[in-house]
């Protein structure tokens, strides 16, 4: 299996009725729950599938194909499609704040405030 930690094996009890479900993660279950959300947010922040993978080796030493990359993104590209081609408004709000920040003596003693430039 594959956890946030790297390569995991685990061995999981038999019996003969086939009674015993595992509590945390699934029969038959490869990936860690999360493992592919990761693999989202770093497609959804602008990574290539290369960088993904290379991202994934240097955090977890574990090598990720670009087949599995793949198929966890395409669950979702429905989603990014839609929010892509969604309608714009015509205007939008914009608030600019400047200030500086200076340390004031208040009461005896000393703080950060924020001065308008």
């Amino acid at each position: 299996m594959l956890t946030d930690a790297g390569a995991l094996e685990l061995s999981v009890p038999r019996d003969r009725s086939a009674t015993f479900d595992p509590q945390l993660i699934a029969k038959y279950q490869r990936r860690f729950p999360g493992f592919d959300e990761k693999i989202i947010s770093m497609y959804a922040r602008g990574l290539s599938m290369r960088e993904i993978a290379g991202h994934l080796r240097e955090l977890y030493g574990i090598e990720v194909s670009a087949e599995l990359i793949s198929t966890v993104t395409n669950a979702v590209i429905e989603e990014v499609t839609a929010w892509q081609s969604r309608p714009l408004e015509a205007t939008y709000a914009l608030v600019f704040l400047d200030a500086i920040r200076v340390k004031i003596r208040d009461e005896s003693l000393v703080r950060n405030k924020a001065i308008p430039a």
